[in-house]
């Protein structure tokens, strides 16, 4: 009797282990690590579906963004390659854009009107912003691509923030894209309600709310597809600019701000300054509201018999905006946000879980970035690695195996070679271990932290460990040789003072 109960008990699960896997992988826009609430000692910001999640998930601690801004980070999940590697440094349509190959002779351009044009207020700084690919490119096999061969379905919803026409969702792998257009934010109609003013997106009934939507979309996908494998990727508008939400929720968090007596709190970031309290009650609105879709998509999973074929990713393409546009959230106990090479503009929240391994609730320091989600997606998934395509990501499947088990110290690297709208400077960064170094093109120097005693950067070491500093600039300097990147070039109109670096 005890064999037969066992016997029907794991049924399911053998049943569910002889499918290949199906994957969701949610992206949000704009999310700071600090922005989940997943321990309920926030106060103000509400995400209880993501809490719930998180019960079952590994929570990788040391997760982050290729780059602190959204189509770089959107190119290295899709292309499993650093955006220094791919030309794609900055958010596609600013300042620098090319949309063919970048010519050779770049660096004789930047006397070009069009070029100072294109510059704008920008050129009074004294180096130039890179160029950088304003497409991604066709001769790249993207994650979605990769899966469709093995047979899967593959979904798009949301914000893509990739290319032109041409180079769209559906120009990349996916069968089905909802929203996904060139466009950084919904800026069109009523931008985050119907009418959307989105080619890409059928309006629905007047007011309908866009995070809304593109939930209820997934879940639809989840559920006529169930029979086979799937890539459902749910990458929101949210939480990214304009801030707005639906009246309720707004008129929710403004009461609770006043019940709390939050006040808005900023701290000096020159030349900005930044936010350190989470009291904006339109953000906290649109954070709930994103959380709510999530739990729309996670319940589908369940209702359909779905939870143990399917591995969920949750991340975020940048940290927080808190220095600029608004400043709707605070990053601490991380510094700046959106837009900078410190931890607040790069850390993001990194959930995952595996149905075949139990960790649940659990959490792992094991630093990993956005490179590495096309590896591990394949190797979770049963599937051939495609390591010429996906070279910069390494699989953090045996992690998921053993949440635990001691972190390695490969270096990770972050290359924003531009002037952020949030305040930033260009320069490139590295991380090895507890050591974290900045090189920033201007002013010319560097800046060493230990992440593990002062995850907030506030005392440079650079000073007192020149050993460190040399060793982490070689490896820079290798890496942007090995990677082809482009670089920050001196303005050859600036007046002012220029130091070399």
């Amino acid at each position: 009797m005890k064999n037969l109960l066992a016997a029907v008990l794991l049924a399911p699960l053998l049943h569910a282990a002889d499918k290949p896997r199906n994957v969701v992988f949610f992206l949000v826009d704009d999310l700071g690590v600090s922005d989940v609430n997943l321990d309920g000692t926030d106060p103000f910001y509400e995400t209880p579906n993501i809490a719930k999640f998180a019960k079952t998930a590994v929570n990788f601690t040391n997760g982050y963004a290729s780059c602190p801004v959204c189509s770089p980070t959107r190119a290295a999940i899709m292309t499993g390659q650093n955006p220094a590697r791919t030309n794609h440094t900055d958010f596609f349509g600013g300042p620098h854009e090319f949309l063919e190959p970048i010519p050779e002779d770049y660096s004789s351009l930047a006397d070009l009107d069009a070029t100072k044009k294109m510059m704008g207020r920008r050129a009074k700084y004294p180096v130039w912003p890179a160029p950088y690919l304003g497409n991604l490119s066709h001769t790249h096999t993207t994650l979605a691509e990769a899966l469709k061969k093995y047979g899967y379905a593959t979904f798009f919803a949301g914000k893509w923030h990739l290319g032109h026409k041409g180079y769209y969702p559906q120009d990349h792998g996916f069968d089905i894209n909802i929203g996904g257009h060139r466009g950084g934010g919904p800026y069109g109609g009523k931008k985050y309600f119907s009418p959307y003013g989105n080619d890409q997106i059928k309006d629905g009934p007047d007011g309908e709310h866009l995070t809304e939507r593109l939930g209820r979309e997934t879940a639809d996908f989840i559920k006529a597809n169930k029979d086979k494998p799937f890539l459902a990727y749910l990458s929101f508008y949210s939480v990214h600019t304009p801030l707005m939400a639906p009246e309720d929720l707004v008129k929710k968090y403004q009461a609770k701000r006043k019940k709390l007596g939050l006040e808005d709190e900023f701290a000096p970031e020159p030349p900005r300054t930044n936010r350190t309290v989470h009291s904006h009650a339109t953000y906290a609105a649109m954070l709930e509201s994103m959380d709510s879709a999530v739990g729309q998509v996670l319940d589908t999973l369940e209702a359909e018999g779905l939870e143990e074929n399917t591995l969920v990713i949750f991340t975020s393409d940048n940290g927080g905006l808190s220095t600029s546009e608004g400043s709707p959230t605070s990053n601490l106990p991380y510094r700046a946000g959106k837009g900078w090479l410190y931890e607040g503009g790069i850390r993001v929240p990194v959930l995952v879980r595996d149905p075949a391994l139990p960790h649940g609730g659990q959490t792992c320091a094991e630093p990993v970035y956005s490179t590495d989600y096309y590896p591990t997606i394949l190797a979770a998934t049963g599937h051939k690695l495609l390591p010429d395509q996906h070279k910069d990501g390494v699989s953090f499947l045996p992690y998921l195996e053993n949440p635990d088990a001691k972190p390695t110290a490969r270096p990770l690297f972050w290359h924003y070679p531009h002037w952020g709208n949030q305040g930033g400077n260009p320069g490139t960064a590295v991380r090895v271990g507890k050591w974290k170094l900045i090189r920033w093109n201007w002013p010319a120097r560097v800046e060493l932290y230990d992440l593990e005693a002062d995850p907030g950067e506030t005392t440079d070491l650079s000073g007192k460990n020149p050993k460190v500093v040399t060793d982490l600039t070689k490896r820079i300097d290798t890496f942007l040789a090995e990677t082809n990147a482009q670089r920050a070039t001196p303005n050859p109109n600036f007046k002012g003072k220029f130091e070399k670096w």
